[in-house]
């Protein structure tokens, strides 16, 4: 086995903070709620196919250290931390999972280190690899303009890739870290959550009054007597006579 940065050679912890947390990798034999500092957890990573990119990409998340997040003008607020998930991987399939992740992980991210911390403050942190999409990797959307939060959202909600709808990936990352521990959340992903939530309910209420529309125009059409044309003149009886 490899000893890592920081990582004894009898454990290996990853750290998922994004789709790891609701799809987590193969051969886990121990997962623990924690949290990072000195991150910010933002929306801001391209996502696509090699084999087959979609027109209009979607979204995922990334971190950003929070002295590099400070100076990009993001005026929404940010969390003190960043709740994820510790997975400690079975010794003998640490290489496989590893390669695995490489392989998942391939858009943009890179290796680090972090120290993830338990909830029970007794508890000394976890040493674990994850992966991160920094400014400099090509896909980071926020490089030369920070995307509000309302334009973000209808990106989201917009895009559809090999992986199905954008916004699917943000609903079930929004309800996993809800779920994750008591004190768990990021209002990052609450706010866009709650943004989509709205224009999903928008176009449904749209789909409605398109459809009620539709039933009352059939409905004037079924009101009009069958002796009449719909110009009001009255139909003439057929001439019967031969010639």
């Amino acid at each position: 086995m490899t000893v890592t940065e920081g990582q004894t050679s009898d454990e290996f912890w990853i750290f998922g903070y994004g789709s790891l947390i609701f799809k987590p990798p193969p051969h886990i034999d121990r997962q623990v709620p924690g949290y990072i500092t000195g991150y910010v957890r933002r929306f801001w990573q391209v996502s696509f196919s090699r084999n087959s990119p979609p027109p209009d990409p979607g979204r995922v998340v990334t971190l950003i250290e929070r002295s590099v997040w400070e100076k990009l003008g993001d005026h929404h607020d940010a969390d003190e931390v960043v709740w994820g998930t510790a997975y400690r991987v079975e010794a003998s399939h640490v290489e496989e999972v590893k390669e695995y992740l490489d392989i998942r992980e391939i858009n943009g991210y890179s290796i680090h280190y972090v120290d993830v911390h338990h909830t029970n403050p007794n508890s000394p942190p976890i040493r674990s690899l994850v992966y991160i999409g920094t400014p400099e990797n090509p896909q980071f959307v926020a490089r030369e303009r920070v995307p509000g939060e309302t334009e973000l959202a209808e990106h989201i909600y917009k895009s559809v890739g090999p992986s199905g709808p954008n916004k699917d990936y943000l609903y079930q990352l929004h309800h996993a870290l809800e779920d994750l521990c008591p004190d768990s959340k990021d209002n990052h992903i609450r706010s866009l959550f709650r943004k989509i939530a709205i224009l999903e309910a928008e176009e449904k209420l749209m789909e409605i009054e398109e459809e009620d529309h539709e039933e009352h125009e059939e409905d004037k059409m079924e009101d009009i007597p069958f002796h009449e044309h719909p110009s009001g003149q009255e139909e003439t009886e057929p001439n019967m006579t031969s010639s």
